[in-house]
């Protein structure tokens, strides 16, 4: 019923390109590349994201803290009750 894994039928007109396992290399220039590239990246778009989330913010701690306000009752609506 088919072949195992390492025997693939090969299949006409189709060009596959592959790297052997054994010449790639998993984390090649992480530290000397990838860390300085990401945080070049970061400093690009962080004032770009930063403000609207940061208003977001304001805008819904103060609703909240409206909110909660309006909910409260007016003691002095309550000063001649028995």
């Amino acid at each position: 019923m088919g072949r195992h894994f390492g025997n693939l039928i090969k299949v006409r007109h189709i060009i596959t390109y592959t790297i052997s396992p054994f010449e790639q290399r998993a984390f090649a220039n992480y530290f000397s590349k990838g860390i300085p590239n990401t945080w070049r990246r970061f400093k690009g778009q962080v004032l770009r994201i930063v403000p609207p989330f940061v208003i977001s913010y304001l805008i819904y701690t103060w609703a909240t803290n409206e909110h909660e306000m309006s909910m409260r009752k007016n003691p002095a609506h309550y000063v001649n009750d028995k």
